[in-house]
């Protein structure tokens, strides 16, 4: 067995090349510039809804306070004559990346020690690279894809939009399984 403190120099590798990657496929590819749309009208829109000054936050539209609301005539009738819908507010300002940078940075680390400890359950030092990968792969699959498909579910997002996140979060893997392989300690 191989100890995670062992692995420091994978799961450190792995999530900066993640960073790196996904920084690329984001400015470069752009592939992503799709995944959300403009509002029509999205001034009058905006205008509209100013005056109410939404705290930053979750909401879905029309709301119901439980399932027995949802069956009352005034719930149906809201949500028959629409629009229904979910948005997220985000605080008022440009746009900030350097949190959200900060946040995916530690979330590949954490990807990275899941993906380390599973495959040093499974693999001894001196593994052969691809079965290293196999483990370290899976692992972080399962971290950067599988969960975005409640996305689509549950929340209706564009199954186009979660399947394109996914193909990323299997490049990722690739890359996570690709180091571990790399950086694998020996005997």
């Amino acid at each position: 067995m191989v100890s995670i403190i062992d692995l420091w120099l994978p799961i450190l590798v792995s999530s900066v090349f993640v960073f790196v990657l996904s920084s690329l496929l984001h400015m470069l590819l752009k592939y992503h510039q799709s995944d959300f749309s403009g509002l029509p009208e999205e001034t009058k829109v905006l205008e509209a809804l100013r005056p109410f000054k939404i705290p930053p936050g979750d909401y879905y539209f029309p709301h119901a306070e439980g399932m027995e609301a949802c069956k009352s005539p005034e719930y149906i009738e809201k949500a028959t004559n629409g629009p229904v819908g979910m948005m997220t507010i985000c605080e008022n300002g440009p746009p900030t990346m350097g949190g959200a940078l900060i946040g995916w940075f530690c979330y590949s680390i954490v990807v990275s020690i899941f993906a380390a400890y599973l495959s040093s359950r499974a693999v001894g030092p001196g593994g052969y690279y691809l079965e290293v990968f196999r483990f370290a792969g899976c692992t972080a699959f399962v971290g950067y894809s599988l969960a975005l498909l409640q996305n689509s579910i549950w929340y209706k997002r564009k199954w186009s939009s979660t399947l394109k996140s996914m193909f990323d979060g299997l490049l990722y893997a690739l890359v996570t399984a690709g180091t571990f392989g790399w950086l694998w300690p020996g005997l």
